[in-house]
């Protein structure tokens, strides 16, 4: 008979773009177009790629099956515009870089959106913000990778680290909208006032569920991988996210309520594989530390 634990899985969909450095045949593509763009890819199919931003993250979820001993507890899905044709050189990188990727899906420049669903995936990142947006709007956590540049980050053995935004992420944003309409004061009056009123879920609520459950299968002093909440709430708006945290049944590891502080250098303390953020200028501080995925979701993105 199976248990809880036994059905507990993590699938993450992935782009060519935001796995791998493919700025130089992408550059082809924005210039030339899609016929020069496909030879340039044949060309050079024997050429490995080099990681790209989302690389080390998607190196560290896998190798969590390894810890695990079960190579079906963390499955990574490429979604690709490219065809089957130039998607070949994407695959054979992945492989090449010992990245255990069984399924993908080639659209030949459609987007792959739609298969995020299909495949069951928990999250998609992408290096093309169209195709986020389109996640988000089939109800689907999504995230555009950003260019960055941190330098290169850890080891592969090193504990798996991922940070949120709060709200318009975590959370919905009906507390954002409040407090862009009316103010620091009424938004923090409200948040009293409806401390033991659970917030409603937002974009990442699922993903969050699936990386606590995949946590809860190792000890709980030595699990490799950790999550932090990293929100520029501070008291007495914390309360709140704390009740409903509580209220969902998870636990995050560490809870940085910032009172409006910067969020970068503390992302870098925390020494995070990846940040979620939902405001481009929060997003565009943090990947100069940090692996960034901005979740175009909420008030803050029209």
């Amino acid at each position: 008979m199976m248990t809880e634990m036994d059905e507990v899985r993590l699938v993450v969909a992935i782009s060519s773009r935001a796995l791998f450095d493919l700025s130089a045949s992408h550059r082809v593509f924005e210039e030339q177009g899609v016929d020069a763009y496909h030879a340039y890819q044949i060309a050079h199919e024997q050429e490995v790629l080099e990681p790209g931003v989302a690389f080390p993250l998607v190196r560290k979820l896998m190798n969590l099956n390894d810890l695990l001993g079960d190579r079906g507890r963390v499955e990574v899905i490429l979604l690709s515009r490219n065809s089957s044709d130039t998607g070949l050189r994407v695959l054979t990188s992945a492989h090449h870089h010992g990245l255990d990727i069984e399924r993908a899906a080639f659209t030949g420049g459609e987007s792959p959106y739609r298969y995020v669903a299909a495949f069951g995936a928990h999250l998609f990142l992408s290096a093309d913000p169209t195709d986020v947006r389109l996640a988000l709007d089939a109800g689907c956590a999504a995230a555009t990778v950003l260019p960055s540049s941190a330098p290169p980050h850890g080891d592969d053995d090193a504990q798996l680290r991922i940070a949120f935004d709060g709200d318009a992420v975590l959370f919905s944003d009906e507390a954002e909208r409040l407090y862009r309409q009316q103010g620091l004061a009424v938004f923090n009056a409200s948040e009293s006032a409806a401390a033991h009123d659970p917030l409603p879920g937002g974009p990442f609520k699922g993903f969050l569920v699936a990386l606590h459950r995949l946590q809860r299968l190792f000890p709980a002093d030595a699990a490799p991988l950790r999550t932090a909440l990293v929100t520029s709430r501070g008291a007495p708006s914390h309360e709140r996210v704390i009740r409903t945290l509580r209220a969902w049944g998870i636990r995050l590891d560490e809870s940085l309520f910032l009172g409006g502080l910067g969020k970068s250098p503390f992302l870098e303390a925390f020494d995070a594989d990846i940040f979620f953020d939902d405001q481009a200028e929060h997003c565009e501080a943090a990947r100069l530390r940090v692996a960034t995925g901005h979740v175009p979701h909420g008030v803050a993105n029209g």
